[in-house]
């Protein structure tokens, strides 16, 4: 028996010894922990962002993939936005935990292209699906070099936000001054007739003592008092503003309440919500914004566009000293402005005040008025994009799970984390939000090259100096002169061009 043991023993010790073998040799630790049930034929991938906002959402969608998946598994890790793409560099030459794949803005994929962290997609027929249709402007975003390097997933643009209630309250009141001069002219011109004299002009009888055809003319005008719900509609869709200068118009002609400080407010200090202004006219980079051979700022449009932007502030007295976007949605919620530039992030807090009941009237957006009948006008746009790591070892399931985020179809995303996909397959049934959706479609994603990355902190003080007074001419001058240094590393001298021949005009009602 204690052969037979010994024997038995001698047989464990050498298998425990060759399997020690075996794992060593195989870079497996014994104390490893081996995953169980066939999970171990699971791949693994990692998504970095920096945006808490998305943690539940991204929750949600992880545990969805991964349930369906049979070969991946997917972990996620919100990040510091801190020199966010170079934490994601060393990571991946040190292979330590290095995401596969990674949310950040557009305008990054020129250095991160560069740095060896974004690839050509894999799954570009993901922009042929017609549930989803992407936009030029979403597929331009991502677009670098003529290759598609990361799939768009939300976007951030800006837009005209008005109060609808104001609009639908002096639709009212116009309707019902109307009627009341139609009803003094035919009162007037019964009385020139000699139908009616004296203070019996003015006085409700008097298409009554007129005889029988005045009375029904007096009662047909009568029933056309009251605004019905869709001649109220039809007329607010009248006074939304096709150009900025029938924002002036409307200003001329408003009889505005007490609540009111300013018919339009919008932060003239920030160049997301100034661009639109040139938007049209300026170009940095082409229509991918990656083409450094084609840079236009100084040139009869700009220089056009930008005076007309200086004459607006005599109209619309805005201290840049006093404003800021918070303080300019907040006068809006309190009802102290009726239009606005705004976010897609004004919706949820306009509906947040609204069920907390500091906010008692409906708004809506429309999309950004041209400045005149000559000079139109483009919003910037940044688009949030999911980078597949080019020193992912696992590039087709990055992919993967990549073009899996993209295709979301529900309004999921946006009632989750407030972000507003870069598709147009969302049915988010809010007239508002469709409404950003279609002005990120028309609009201009922030350029990605790296040699002009500073361009929109000089833009931005360009618009300040020229809202001050500053010659529109020699600072969009200066201002080409210096980006194309920074480019060129040379001096470039730019010929003079004439100055501007744009003047507001404020029109006159028909």
């Amino acid at each position: 028996m204690k052969i037979r043991f010994r024997l038995l023993g001698a047989v464990l010790t050498i298998a425990l010894l060759l399997a020690a073998l075996y794992y060593s040799k195989a870079g497996v630790k014994l104390h490893e922990e081996r995953p169980i049930w066939g999970s171990n034929d699971k791949t693994t991938i990692r998504l970095w962002y920096t945006d808490d906002a998305l943690t539940d959402y991204l929750t949600a969608k992880v545990v969805e993939y991964n349930e369906k998946s049979k070969k991946t598994r997917v972990e996620t890790q919100c990040v510091s936005g801190l020199e966010y793409l170079e934490a994601i560099n060393k990571a991946s030459i040190e292979g330590d935990n290095y995401p596969d794949v990674f949310i950040m803005t557009h305008d990054g994929l020129e250095k991160a292209y560069l740095a060896g962290l974004a690839k050509e997609i894999k799954n570009p027929e993901i922009f042929d699906d017609e549930a989803l249709s992407y936009s030029a402007s979403a597929k331009n975003a991502i677009t670098y070099k003529g290759k598609y390097i990361a799939y768009p997933y939300y976007f951030e643009t800006s837009s005209l936000l008005y109060n609808r209630t104001y609009l639908e309250d002096e639709a009212r009141a116009r309707a019902q001054a109307a009627i009341d001069a139609a009803e003094g002219e035919a009162a007037q011109a019964a009385a020139d007739a000699g139908e009616i004299v004296g203070e019996d002009i003015n006085s409700d009888a008097a298409g009554a003592d007129a005889g029988g055809e005045e009375t029904d003319e007096a009662e047909g005008v009568a029933e056309e008092s009251t605004l019905s719900p869709e001649q109220v509609e039809q007329e607010v869709q009248n006074m939304l503003p096709k150009t900025i200068e029938d924002i002036l118009l409307f200003a001329d002609n408003y009889n505005a309440p007490d609540s009111v400080e300013a018919v339009f407010q919008w932060d003239v200090t920030d160049i997301f919500y100034n661009y639109f202004f040139v938007g049209s006219y300026l170009d940095l980079g082409g229509e991918s914004g990656d083409d450094i051979s084609k840079i236009d700022v100084y040139n009869e449009n700009t220089i056009n566009c930008m005076s007309f932007y200086q004459q607006l502030n005599q109209f619309f007295a805005i201290d840049e000293n006093a404003v800021n976007y918070d303080k300019v949605l907040q006068d809006f919620i309190d009802g102290k402005t009726v239009f606005t530039v705004a976010t897609s992030d004004a919706v949820a807090k306009i509906e947040a005040a609204k069920a907390e009941g500091n906010c008692n009237f409906e708004y809506g957006v429309t999309t950004m008025p041209a400045l005149n009948e000559k000079y139109t006008t483009r919003t910037m746009s940044v688009t949030n994009c999911l980078v597949v790591n080019g020193y992912s070892e696992h590039q087709e399931k990055a992919n993967d799970f990549a073009a899996f985020l993209c295709s979301e179809t529900t309004d999921a995303c946006y009632s989750m984390s407030g972000k507003l996909l870069s598709h147009d397959g969302v049915p988010y049934n809010n007239d508002s939000l469709n409404s950003f959706v279609s002005v990120y479609a028309n609009s201009v994603p922030m350029p990605k090259l790296m040699a002009t990355s500073n361009f929109w902190v000089q833009l931005e003080i360009a618009f300040a100096n020229i809202w001050d007074g500053a010659g529109v001419n020699d600072t969009l001058k200066t201002l080409s002169e210096n980006v194309k240094l920074q480019i060129n590393g040379t001096a470039v001298e730019e010929d003079r061009l004439p100055d501007a021949t744009v003047v507001i005009t404020e029109g006159q009602e028909e």
